[in-house]
């Protein structure tokens, strides 16, 4: 991210949003600084590895960020409101959907911790409570520390691709998501096109790699079905053939919700998750 934010100010932009969803890293935005400008060490005075783990042995932070940075607008559209630390943060929410053991979680934690009480003290800016800050694995607590702006995702989305206008010409709705769980609800992309869906009334439903949330939940959210990929096909198929099988499991629930005489989840004998 951070090459690519160079590569953005060398191109002489002067608005930059950057787009926070999932990540597979989990550095508090480590390595975006660092490509700005902005190094870690050890106490040994070792350049940091790479990667959130490594973050529990930071020293200190040495360098500046690129000062073409203070004449940007810099927007960080997030899909989630977590902070960088705590139950609803980075590590703790979001680790385990990517595949982090408790124990992963529980070292990541403390690296986390870590970096934010170090940034602090190098850029004096607090961010680790910040709605955002948790955001791609902590992505979004770097871009705050940097001056960022913080707007949701999916307003700032919706907004570009007249969404609400589609949404009210519709008769379904159809919306994804990797693994569907609670966080899924809170200021996601499908939180956000369920909302519209049910302020036009309009069936809303998900596929998803997984879901973890019931039927109560999907309900108070605007979501009349979800379908997990995984209990459709198995685990083994949904990470082998992922395009395939969701494509064949998208066909399915096209028919099922298709035409006038279209079945409910019930009617259908295919369970929503």
């Amino acid at each position: 991210m951070g090459q690519l934010l160079t590569a953005a100010l060398d191109a002489g932009a002067t608005r930059i949003v950057v787009g926070l969803g999932g990540s597979a890293t989990n550095d508090g935005g480590a390595g975006m600084l660092a490509a700005l400008g902005v190094a870690g060490y050890g106490a040994g005075d070792e350049r940091l590895a790479p990667g959130g783990g490594a973050l529990a042995g930071l020293a200190r932070l040495e360098g500046r960020p690129d000062p073409r940075l203070t004449d940007v607008e810099l927007v960080a559209a997030t899909d989630v409101d977590s902070p960088l630390l705590g139950l609803n943060g980075a590590s703790a929410v979001f680790g385990p959907q990517k595949g982090a053991s408790r124990e992963d979680v529980l070292l990541l934690e403390g690296a986390l911790h870590r970096w934010a009480d170090v940034v602090e003290a190098h850029l004096g800016v607090a961010v680790r409570d910040e709605p955002g800050a948790g955001a791609a694995g902590g992505l979004g607590a770097a871009l705050l520390a940097l001056g960022a702006r913080r707007e949701p995702g999916i307003a700032l989305v919706q907004q570009l691709v007249g969404l609400p206008a589609r949404v009210a010409r519709a008769e379904l709705v159809v919306t994804g998501e990797g693994t569907l769980d609670g966080s899924s609800l809170v200021g996601k992309v499908v939180s956000g096109v369920a909302a519209l869906a049910a302020a036009e009334a309009v069936v809303c439903l998900v596929l998803a790699g997984a879901v973890r949330v019931g039927r109560r939940e999907l309900g108070a959210a605007g979501i009349e079905a979800a379908y997990s990929l995984v209990e459709q096909v198995g685990v083994e198929a949904a990470l082998l053939r992922p395009a395939q099988e969701l494509a064949a499991l998208t066909t399915r629930v096209a028919r099922q919700w298709s035409g006038p005489g279209r079945a409910t989840v019930e009617e259908s004998g295919t369970p929503p998750c």
